[in-house]
């Protein structure tokens, strides 16, 4: 008899039958059903008892400015996504079947394959349903996909060790296909789960109401830093490269932080050490030595950003906040003091113009007036000067907040002013100098 072909011996029935029967009438391939059936229904159990929850609390008010904000958040993300709960939960409860079954039925392949599924399914619900940017869309369909059907039909640890024996060489660099795929495949992985923690963690902590602007931002430059760190020891150790290789490497590289970064360095402990003595926070209106100024909107690690009234940012550095002089208008106190400065004639009644004077400056709702505010915040209005055209008069107004932007308010008291000087006749002299002809002196 001519020898059987690979062909004939990959396409023979009687051997399909026979691997058919030999596997259906193992006693480990109904112990696997059993374990996929119960794993699925504690799976089915979990998320009908978590969407019944979801659905008895509903959806929470974007716009809670409650104190348990936290908590409707994670239930508003939970109830969006409540339809991926049962594949989600069940991929996960089969991986600890996978290993269970390892450990008690020396077979694993039924349960694999099942989960492989349960993996697929929510992978396809994320795409469709979640609307994910296009570069996630891709690397689930091109990437996680393959890589799943493989894990499905066991032969993802084949393809695996197949790949960590192709060695590449450069130098004293060694390094294996498989390491290198696996290292980008956890690295864009690890980037993409660290852009959604850093904007999620950046929004959890800026709307907790309870802490103040300053230890709003500790908190979040400290959310960040860590989780950079965490990210990055994680990066390193599924890249497979040594910590402790680091040390030595980590000691040149300060050498060279301290020569050639050293003005990053300085600006990085300086914002440091302002989020922790509180010099300035986040609001406050600065003015720089050079006599610019504006609001500051933001604190970061290497510059502050003051925004000011004529709708621009000013990137100051933080080392400026540590070694030279600013004024901190509104840090401790919102309230300043303003003057207002003008002539009127010689022959003006001082004693009847200073009380219009406060009258219409204390009319201003902004500005501050009245009993309850102690004497030396009052509007008032004193002699300043004698000069040569009219006598100059000095009016003090005390406001909350800056005199400019939505609370300009020395514009409306000029333009009230003028009104009562006319309304009362008096003069605002013009400069005016006074020229005397003498008739010459003749000599006898």
């Amino acid at each position: 008899m001519p020898e059987s072909t690979l062909e004939d011996e990959w396409y023979n029935p009687d051997r399909a039958i026979n691997l058919v029967l030999d596997v259906v009438t193992r006693l480990t391939f109904y112990e696997q059903i059993g374990a996929v059936v119960l794993t699925l229904l504690g799976a089915w159990v979990l998320s009908r008892g978590i969407n019944r929850k979801l659905d008895s609390v509903g959806l929470p008010d974007a716009d809670d400015d409650s104190p348990h904000r936290l908590r409707d958040r994670v239930y508003s993300v939970t109830y969006q996504v409540r339809d991926l709960l049962f594949p989600a939960l069940s991929a996960l409860l089969l991986g600890v079947t996978v290993a269970l079954s390892g450990e008690f039925f020396d077979q694993t392949w039924l349960v694999r394959f099942v989960q492989s599924i349960n993996f697929l399914s929510l992978i396809y619900m994320i795409v469709t349903r979640t609307n994910p940017k296009e570069y996630v869309r891709h690397f689930m369909v091109f990437v996680i996909v393959p890589i799943i059907i493989l894990y499905g039909l066991g032969l993802l640890d084949n393809i695996t060790r197949s790949l960590s024996g192709i060695v590449f060489e450069f130098g004293t660099i060694t390094f294996t296909l498989y390491g290198a795929i696996r290292t980008v495949v956890f690295g864009v992985i690890l980037f993409w789960l660290g852009r959604i923690s850093n904007a999620t963690g950046q929004e959890i902590i800026r709307n907790r109401v309870k802490l103040d602007d300053t230890n709003r931002e500790i908190a979040l430059k400290s959310f960040q830093i860590a989780l950079f760190v965490a990210i990055a020891l994680v990066f390193l150790q599924v890249a497979g490269i040594d910590l402790t290789a680091l040390v030595v490497f980590g000691g040149a590289i300060g050498v060279g932080l301290g020569f050639g970064l050293q003005q990053i360095a300085s600006n990085f402990i300086s914002g440091i050490i302002i989020l922790l003595d509180r010099s300035i926070t986040i609001g406050d209106f600065i003015e720089l030595e050079d006599g610019r100024s504006g609001r500051l909107r933001e604190l970061s690690m290497r510059s502050a950003t003051l925004e000011t009234y004529d709708g621009k940012d000013i990137m100051v550095p933080n080392e400026r906040f540590i070694t030279t002089a600013f004024t901190n208008w509104t840090h401790n106190n919102d309230k300043q003091r303003y003057p207002i400065v003008f002539e009127v004639a010689y022959g003006t009644d001082l004693e009847k113009l200073f009380n219009i004077l406060r009258e219409v400056v204390g009319s201003h709702p902004q500005v501050l007036s009245g009993e309850e505010y102690p004497i030396e915040e009052r509007p008032d209005a004193e002699v300043q000067a004698f000069n040569d055209s009219g006598i100059e008069i000095l009016v003090e107004f005390w406001m909350r907040g800056i005199d400019d932007g939505k609370n300009r308010v020395g514009g409306d008291l000029l333009l009230m002013i003028w009104a009562a000087l006319r309304e009362h006749n008096i003069e605002i002299p013009f400069p005016q100098t006074e020229v005397r002809l003498l008739e010459p002196k003749i000599k006898k």
